[in-house]
């Protein structure tokens, strides 16, 4: 017996019975199946109550589309990240510093934002003449200044690193000598390092290079390897390495001690600007930095713009 195909339509008009030309129509007893190749819904030749083909719903795999979060729901997720960005900028990169006091002047200002490179020492890179560098207080040389009370949103600047920490003890001078040197000053000046006198327009206007004291403004050392000699700009208004040759350091400040240098004056915007080394520091005589060191110490500086 042929097959059968009730009322059935392949989807062409006037096809039926492809294959089996003259065929005649036969009733189909109730409860009959139909063929494999039958169709149960007329028209199209897709079964009632399935999807029709070429549906997207019909797709293998295919998914409804997703609804996106709403921007309350992201805020908290890209509040963390930025947080977490934030901690690991002023922990490995760019951390900010404000200047406290006038000891610097007129390179800086008090109340001045500095950016400080602390990629660098991770390099094994050290401190270099001429450079101004923020350090830890290396023995007790802010004893009875005033640490400052921070309130709440102060704390939380300081914590990711927008704000400097009123529980850190640091100091910013210039570095004068490095490991190896003998740094003198005799009466008001000039200052020498390994017997070179030094053109330091970065002195304070109408200060002389060297301070005629019995407190320490008179000295020459020789810096031992591993610790550097600071002074400040302002050299009649800074307690830095001649005013504490009584410590334990002999005024010297630990290379371990130093956070990092700073690179860039970032606020106010109307200071903005780099802390380069002086040319003085260039000058023949002088041991000068590796050319190694010089790209290390040249390199954060576009992290430094990144970070602001």
């Amino acid at each position: 017996m042929g097959d059968v195909a009730v009322g059935a339509r392949s989807g062409h008009d006037g096809e039926e019975h492809r294959g089996h030309p003259g065929a005649p129509d036969v009733p189909v007893p109730d409860g009959a199946m139909n063929s494999g190749d039958d169709r149960a819904d007329g028209g199209d030749g897709t079964p009632e109550g399935e999807p029709r083909a070429g549906t997207a719903a019909s797709v293998t795999g295919a998914r409804p589309p997703r609804q996106s979060r709403s921007f309350w729901k992201e805020l908290p997720i890209l509040v963390g990240i930025a947080l977490v960005l934030a901690l690991l900028i002023k922990t490995f990169l760019v951390q900010a510093f404000s200047i406290p006091s006038d000891s610097m002047q007129n390179t800086l200002q008090q109340g001045d934002r500095v950016l400080v490179d602390k990629l660098t020492p991770w390099f094994g890179s050290e401190p270099e003449r001429g450079e101004v560098v923020v350090f830890h207080d290396p023995d007790n040389w802010l004893a009875g200044e005033p640490t400052p009370t921070p309130n709440p949103v102060q704390k939380v600047l300081s914590w990711i690193g927008l704000m400097p920490s009123a529980e850190e003890k640091d100091l910013i001078k210039r570095v004068v000598g490095v490991g190896g040197d003998t740094v003198e000053c005799k009466n008001s000046g000039p200052l020498k390092v390994n017997g070179k006198a030094l053109d330091e327009p970065y002195v304070y206007p109408g200060n002389t290079p060297c301070s005629v004291d019995d407190q320490g403004g008179q000295f020459k050392v020789k810096v031992p390897q591993g610790y550097i000699w600071v002074m400040g700009d302002h050299r009649q208004n800074s307690r830095d390495s001649r005013y504490n040759q009584s410590d334990r350091n002999h005024g010297m400040v630990p290379v371990d001690k130093v956070v990092g240098r700073a690179i860039v004056k970032a606020w106010p915007i109307n200071r903005w600007g780099t802390l380069p080394v002086p040319d003085t520091f260039d000058q023949p005589g002088l041991d000068r930095q590796s050319a190694a060191a010089a790209s290390l110490t040249a390199a954060p500086q576009g992290l430094a713009v990144a970070g602001v």
